[in-house]
């Protein structure tokens, strides 16, 4: 069995975590640590959990007693941690959070439909952004043949579980519900990655890539449109999308409009591409806690331990 252990167990990307992992047929889930939580049941925070495990928070954790650690606390506090504790030389780090997905540390950057390859011989991963998958992935296909040659057009909408369990003015029910806003337009902290990513599949890549975030009246998931010019015939788009992801685990191409509820409460992503004129429309959907954290967290284990990446992940979507 592989031994887990999870830092900042009490937000919405560690309670989705233990979601997967009490059921994953190959993992013991060893600690979960929150100070603020120390000696509750982990259902008193993760309410879905009641009655699936009597596990405890702990204030304390043992890095030499797990084989796999993730690191689930907010941005900028995972180089803090390291900077304080020593990481045994044979763990494992699966991290959440922003601070290391420029590979720096030695951290890998774990989107398995780009370099599965890196992430099966790697030790630390730092899993992408969700605003990052979902993009991506729309992308990958396009830039990998060296076809994204236009400025990029994409608006994305997000749901509120993308902003953290701590609540906020944009969160809170009565402003969210029956609304919708934009936020970060053209400055979203996740376009450095993807901007990065483009690059490495499309040397000299340069295109403007003008994104506008969006805030949705629903609780999760993420639906991506992003437009590019593209001489590309509406079946070769297809083909050539088909062709890249023929591999993939989680990531399908379909041929008919998308919707969030095919994917939400699932590790998928579907993605659809339509030609019009010289335009061409691509959308990807994404559940963003799960495809867009911690089920790709798990994927990402699954992948560094040799296991099928599906293990553990086969979930089936809300659908009503």
């Amino acid at each position: 069995m592989i031994k887990v252990g999870i830092i900042g167990g009490a937000g919405y990307t560690a309670g989705e975590l233990l979601r997967i992992l009490i059921n994953h047929p190959e993992v013991e889930v060893t600690f979960v640590h929150s100070e603020s939580n120390a000696g509750n049941p982990l259902w008193k925070v993760h309410e879905g959990l009641y009655g699936d495990t009597d596990m405890l928070f702990s204030d304390s954790f043992d890095l030499n007693a797990i084989d796999v650690l993730f690191m689930c606390s907010a941005h900028g506090k995972s180089a803090g941690f390291w900077q304080e504790n020593a990481r045994p030389e044979n763990l494992k780090v699966v991290d959440l959070a922003q601070d290391f997905r420029d590979e720096s540390e030695g951290f890998v950057y774990g989107l398995p439909e780009m370099q599965i390859a890196k992430i099966r011989g790697a030790k630390l991963v730092a899993n992408p952004g969700c605003f990052a998958t979902a993009i991506q992935l729309a992308l990958l296909p396009l830039a990998a043949a060296g076809l994204l040659n236009s400025e990029i057009n994409i608006t994305a909408i997000t749901g509120s579980t993308g902003a953290g369990v701590k609540p906020g003015a944009t969160t809170h029910f009565s402003w969210r519900n029956n609304n919708l806003s934009t936020y970060k337009v053209f400055e979203h902290q996740h376009l450095k990655e993807i901007r990065r990513d483009m690059g490495i599949l499309q040397p000299g890549f340069e295109a403007d890539i003008n994104f506008v975030p969006m805030r949705g009246d629903f609780a999760r998931g993420i639906f991506v449109s992003a437009t590019v010019d593209c001489e590309l015939e509406g079946e070769e788009a297809l083909q050539l999308y088909r062709n890249y992801y023929e591999g993939a685990a989680f990531t399908h191409v379909a041929d008919f409009p998308i919707d969030l509820k095919q994917v939400v409460n699932t590790n998928k992503c579907l993605v659809n591409v339509e030609k019009h004129g010289k335009k061409l429309v691509i959308s990807s959907v994404i559940d963003n806690l799960l495809k867009g954290a911690s089920g790709q967290a798990v994927q990402n284990m699954n992948i560094i331990f040799g296991l099928p990446e599906n293990t553990g992940l086969k979930l089936k979507a809300s659908a009503f």
